[in-house]
């Protein structure tokens, strides 16, 4: 009995010593968690006010400090039971070969968020379409994903590999856009009148810009009348809502003023030569 106690005395202290430890352990664990939260918010919120800081980058600055800064947490607390942080760097950078390896595409994910991040060749809030199929608007390019809102309202979730490696059209980097629209003159109608009242409704509108000028010239014969093509530029902005307008009010004008619309079909019996 005697002897059980005193070996209960000699532990106390070994004891003691390991319950102050866990305690400063679990104390540095909740406070860097908490620090590295409060920061990632901090430069998120920063980072988005600022005029100097492209947005898109902003979810994965904020995913990489934060994460950091646990990292450093977790060896920290490592180091409080005695462990060599030197030797777990080694192990765990051994790790993350044999892990690296077995997740390549995961990390082809993270090279190709770094890319899409260095050489923005899309942005958020620009409007692009992937040669993979998917279109919209970019939301996110995050540590492994890219999110895209498509004109629809529906959100697609894409690989950053995949954006990556598809052919990027991107109709928003340019702060113009050319719009051609087809106008269709009616082969019994004055041709020459007709581009005229085209030219003064799409030199009125408020959407087309003056430079580049307007053009309107004759394109092609089809079987319904003679093709004219409207060739207009735009803020980037506007260009549905141009096109929209003008369709509807050449259509509209042209009826007022007196043009017939193109011919439904073709009259045979004049186009055969006769015997």
């Amino acid at each position: 009995m005697e002897s059980a106690w005193n070996n209960a005395v000699a532990l106390m202290p070994r004891l003691v010593d390991m319950g102050f430890n866990l305690v400063v352990a679990i104390a540095i664990l909740v406070i860097g968690w908490w620090v590295s939260a409060l920061l990632g918010k901090w430069v998120h919120h920063v980072a988005e006010h600022s005029g100097r800081v492209d947005r898109t980058v902003i979810p994965m600055f904020k995913t990489t400090v934060a994460w950091a800064i646990r990292v450093f947490t977790l060896i920290a607390v490592l180091a409080r039971f005695g462990v060599q942080t030197a030797s777990l760097i080694a192990v765990l950078g051994a790790a993350g070969l044999a892990v690296g390896l077995a997740l390549q595409g995961t990390l082809q994910n993270i090279a190709a968020g770094i890319m899409l991040l260095l050489l923005r060749p899309i942005r958020a809030g620009e409007a692009i379409a992937l040669s993979s199929g998917a279109s919209g608007t970019v939301d996110e390019i995050g540590l492994f994903i890219t999110r895209i809102e498509q004109f629809d309202g529906i959100v697609v979730l894409l690989p950053n590999s995949t954006v990556w490696t598809a052919t990027i059209t991107n109709y928003s980097r340019n702060t113009q856009r050319r719009l051609d629209l087809p106008v269709i003159v009616n082969y019994g109608d004055d041709l020459d009148a007709a581009i005229a009242l085209v030219n003064k409704v799409v030199g009125a509108h408020p959407m087309t810009e003056a430079d580049p000028a307007p053009i309107v010239k004759v394109n092609d014969y089809k079987d319904t009348g003679t093709e004219i093509n409207v060739r207009v530029w735009s803020k980037a902005s506007d260009y549905w809502d141009l096109r929209w307008d003008l369709f509807h009010q050449i259509r509209v004008v042209m009826a007022r003023e007196g043009f017939r619309p193109p011919a439904q079909g073709r009259d045979l019996r004049k186009a055969m030569p006769r015997a």
